[in-house]
């Protein structure tokens, strides 16, 4: 989650600590999910959610990298 502080973010505000929690090395996020009350519309709608940030931050870690191999190769 370090790679995505807004996925980490999300979890949170849908009522999951998973970092904190002793029991995400052995849980699946549906597991705590389920755990915590979720629904599976819920759950689905947060890994919709979770997904959609992860896309736009990579999508946005690779315009850097190209800026950056544009600006180095100046």
């Amino acid at each position: 989650m370090q790679d995505s502080p807004r996925a980490a973010q999300l979890l949170t505000e849908y009522g999951l600590h998973c970092l904190t929690c002793f029991f995400r090395e052995f849980d699946t996020l549906e597991m705590g999910a389920k755990v915590h009350g979720m629904t599976d519309d819920e759950l689905d709608n947060m890994i919709k959610e979770i997904n959609s940030q992860l896309k736009k931050e990579w999508k946005e870690q690779e315009q850097k990298k190209s800026k950056s191999k544009i600006t180095n190769s100046k």
